[in-house]
């Protein structure tokens, strides 16, 4: 064996052990690594133990708080009074005001129609003028009544003068049979002379009553005519105002007391009448003498007061409205007659009723009701509304004066609750 093999064997001898020792260094580190990775996964472990642990403790200490807080707040809700504010209710006022449309109309108004036949003959009056009573509205010419007249009155003097002819007979036949009833009685004059006598002076004593009523017939018929000629002068029967003129000069009237012409129509104007129905749930109440007042659209800044002067008695049955009069005095002539108005009515209450705050009613399936708070407790009462006045209802039963109802009641109200009671007054201030 030479030098060489010796020296590669010795390097062979020389790798073996590095790789021996390399190979044993290896499975040392390689043991190392398998140690380092079981402590690692222990610590893992340890560590995601700890985790778990202290999460499970943090949820279990916070579902003990929540239920620890749902409980104080159940018992903080059992144990809460809430404050709500409450207003007093207030009797209603004896007087209930309503106001309604009416409609105002002459006091008094009358067309004038001829009674005469004729011509116009002078028009004093026309539409608009203000005029007294006997004044001279129209004349009329009337030649033929005139005629009439004077023939009529012809006629009643020689009615006159054959009534005194007859009393002149009468007297004459008293004084013949005066003359021969001493006679007839002694004889000298026979029975049939005083019959003759007798028969006479009773003729001439029915003549006298013939020519006396005849008198008196044309009298009246004189009397007539005369007052068919004073209707040819057109007179005002009162004072007021001209409406309608439907006549001028030289027209021709007819006068009838049927289809006369109709010539002027007036309106007495001085009081005003106003006409106002009143429905059935205000109609009890309402009498002559309560207070009125008027008030027109186009005069806002005048109130005209009156009272009730007169009512129908009976309600419209189509309606069921009362026909209601208010008179107003009209002195300077602000109104007339056709103008639309609003009527304001004091009528006195006939039932008692209390006025209650709108926001204070309950609406459910109970009916309308309200909550009453009386010594520190919600009592829900039923109430039955007679009256809607918008904020404010009138009721007449379930409450009475003096009573405090909660204003807004929460809908988890109910009968029986705590609550503390806040003016409405002491609310608003704050």
């Amino acid at each position: 064996m030479n030098d060489l093999d010796t020296h590669f064997r010795n390097n062979a001898i020389d790798r073996d052990r590095h790789d021996k020792r390399a190979g044993d260094r290896n499975a040392e580190n390689r043991q190392q690594y398998r140690r380092r990775r079981r402590w690692g996964g222990r610590l893992f472990a340890l560590g995601g133990f700890l985790l778990l642990a202290g999460g499970l403790s943090l949820g279990a200490r916070g579902n003990h708080s929540q239920q620890q807080q749902a409980m104080a707040t159940a018992e903080q809700a059992r144990e809460f009074v809430p404050s709500l504010r409450v207003a007093t209710i207030e009797p209603s006022p004896g007087t209930v005001s309503v106001t309604l449309p009416g409609t105002t109309a002459a006091f008094a108004a009358a067309n004038i129609f001829a009674r005469a036949t004729g011509y116009i003959a002078k028009r004093n009056a026309d539409i608009g003028d203000r005029v007294k009573a006997g004044d001279l509205l129209a004349q009329l010419a009337v030649p033929e009544l005139d005629d009439q007249i004077s023939q009529a009155e012809a006629t009643l003097d020689q009615l006159k003068s054959t009534w005194d002819q007859t009393e002149a007979n009468r007297k004459l036949a008293e004084s013949t049979w005066s003359r021969d009833e001493p006679l007839v009685k002694k004889g000298w004059f026979t029975p049939q002379q005083g019959d003759v006598d007798v028969r006479n002076l009773k003729a001439q004593e029915a003549a006298v009553a013939a020519a006396q009523h005849n008198v008196t017939a044309q009298e009246r018929l004189v009397k007539q005519l005369r007052q068919n000629r004073a209707y040819a002068s057109v007179l005002a029967p009162f004072d007021g105002v001209i409406t309608q003129r439907n006549v001028d000069v030289g027209n021709l009237v007819q006068g009838n007391a049927t289809s006369g012409t109709f010539m002027f129509e007036i309106m007495q104007q001085s009081t005003i009448r106003v006409w106002v129905y009143v429905p059935q749930d205000s109609a009890f109440g309402v009498v002559p003498g309560i207070d009125a007042i008027v008030r027109v659209p186009e005069l806002p800044d005048r109130a005209f007061p009156g009272t009730v002067t007169r009512i129908a008695d009976a309600l419209q049955s189509g309606t069921r409205t009362l026909l209601t009069e208010v008179d107003l005095h009209n002195p300077d002539g602000a109104l007339s007659a056709g103008i639309y108005c609003t009527v304001e009515l004091k009528i006195p209450r006939r039932t008692p009723s209390v006025a209650v705050p709108a926001d204070a009613l309950i609406f459910n399936r109970n009916g309308t009701q309200v909550a009453v708070v009386d010594n520190g407790k919600a009592e829900i009462r039923k109430v039955k509304v007679t009256r809607d006045l918008g904020t404010r209802v009138e009721v007449n039963s379930g409450v009475k004066a003096g009573d405090q109802v909660v204003l807004n009641p929460p809908v988890n109200l109910i009968d029986g609750s705590q609550v503390q009671s806040r003016p409405e007054a002491a609310a608003s201030n704050r």
